[in-house]
């Protein structure tokens, strides 16, 4: 569940997840809404509040409200990414310190490791 922490991590399960059932030209903006007169109109806005659905429901209540009367899954996509894709100085530096102060201690070395790709990852 999304809480306004942790996009990065949110994005990249979503995209894998829109990716794995081919849906992921709904928000990457490669599948453009057919006008309205089209054959594919209606398969159209059935995938798209299809998607819409499934976004609202691993969103936090608070954020899923802000976004309830979007009307395209791209436009959604956008305005968190808007809203949340943007990492701070503070974020970058509190990333950058916990890496810096990451210790293998007691931890296996795959563990550590993980840890450590993780933090990475997330830089």
């Amino acid at each position: 569940m999304f809480n306004g922490t942790g996009y990065a991590n949110w994005k990249r399960s979503m995209i894998i997840g829109l990716t794995a059932k081919n849906k992921m030209c709904f928000v990457d903006g490669t599948l453009a809404k057919p006008v309205i007169t089209s054959e594919e109109y209606k398969s159209w806005c059935r995938c798209n509040s299809m998607i819409i659905g499934w976004i609202i429901s691993v969103l936090e209540p608070q954020i899923a409200a802000s976004i309830l009367y979007v009307d395209s899954a791209r436009e959604i996509w956008l305005d968190l990414e808007e809203r949340y894709g943007q990492a701070t100085s503070a974020q970058v530096y509190a990333l950058q310190q916990e890496v810096f102060q990451t210790a293998q201690d007691n931890l296996h070395i795959a563990e550590y490791y993980t840890q450590l790709k993780k933090l990475w990852d997330e830089l």
